[in-house]
């Protein structure tokens, strides 16, 4: 029997965009009788609600189901629908993605070995206007278009596994989120923040907990990048921000890294290499290279600020999903 999966969405006033990833998701290769759709309106006030139901009256389309979801926050939306979502598997994306007609076939393979708990599916750009010439890979992250390359492979915590599932294509069980739990409700994007780190904590959490992943590019989706985004404070603010969240995280999830100052030590080592890369850069006319550069020691101050002069622990997760 072929697995039934659940594609979770979160969605707020992208009305235009959701209907094309819902245009996308209807061309998918997996039968249709499979999978549902799953959609959590973190309260729109444009059109989501037609579109979905546009969408919904469209031939041969698979089942969507409609949530509206008051609690702002896509961390609580995403809870919201993975405590509707009827599949074994749970894909999430989100709604300014367009999945490739194979994607939930690709997801679905990984999942044929029964030790993989979670998949991490290719994301690549689908950029509004041509990225500015200060735009690299190393930079992409930021865009939460992270390419990892044409090979699958395990998922590690280092080396060439380091890959991290985002939301805007990973799966997992369902067996997982019954177990763990969902996101993290601090954490995730907010109105008028660039708040992040769910992502990265739920990673951590299965990582932690003994589950094991995989990176499967066959499951691949075009993310999309507007143009706003393609500035460079936003860069900064993004990177400091980031910073920040990472830090939070590591009061839960500690290790055993040796550390000054509260910091680990390879961090202080990264940020003196970072230092003379960008004086590097200044000195050659490298602009591309000293912006990056200067990137990372603005992402090295957020950590900074939040692991000295922060509120303190980050609270426990709990085990339940927890709807606001």
């Amino acid at each position: 029997m072929m697995p039934f999966v659940s594609v979770v969405i979160a969605t707020r006033n992208r009305a235009g965009l959701l209907a094309e990833t819902l245009e996308a998701l209807a061309a998918q290769t997996w039968p249709r009788d499979r999978f549902e759709i799953v959609i959590a309106d973190n309260d729109s006030t444009d059109r989501t609600p037609a579109i979905v139901a546009a969408a919904r009256q469209r031939t041969a389309a698979p089942f969507i189901r409609y949530l509206h979801v008051t609690a702002r926050g896509k961390s609580h939306a995403v809870n919201a629908a993975l405590l509707e979502a009827r599949g074994e598997l749970l894909a999430l994306t989100d709604d300014d993605v367009l999945p490739e007609p194979g994607w939930l076939e690709g997801m679905a393979r990984a999942f044929d070995d029964p030790h993989i708990d979670f998949v991490a599916g290719r994301i690549l750009p689908r950029w509004e206007v041509a990225p500015p010439s200060w735009m690299s890979p190393a930079l992409y992250g930021v865009l939460a278009i992270p390419d990892n390359g044409e090979k699958p492979r395990e998922i590690r915590l280092d080396g060439d596994g380091a890959v991290i599932p985002i939301g805007a294509n990973m799966a997992l069980r369902r067996t997982v989120v019954d177990r763990l739990g969902g996101l993290r409700a601090d954490l995730g994007k907010l109105d008028g923040t660039l708040r992040t780190g769910e992502d990265h904590e739920l990673f951590l959490r299965m990582i932690h907990a003994g589950s094991r992943g995989r990176y499967e590019p066959a499951a691949t989706v075009r993310h999309w990048v507007p143009r706003e985004r393609l500035a460079r404070p936003y860069f900064r603010r993004w990177l400091h921000q980031n910073g920040r969240d990472v830090a939070r995280l590591e009061t839960v999830y500690t290790t055993d890294l040796r550390r000054w100052f509260g910091v680990p030590r390879y961090l202080w080592r990264q940020a003196i290499v970072d230092a003379v890369a960008a004086i590097r850069a200044t000195l050659t006319g490298d602009a591309r290279g000293r912006f990056a550069a200067t990137l990372r020691l603005i992402w090295f101050g957020g950590y900074l600020r939040e692991s000295w002069f922060g509120a303190g622990d980050a609270p426990a997760v709990s085990g339940r999903l927890a709807v606001g």
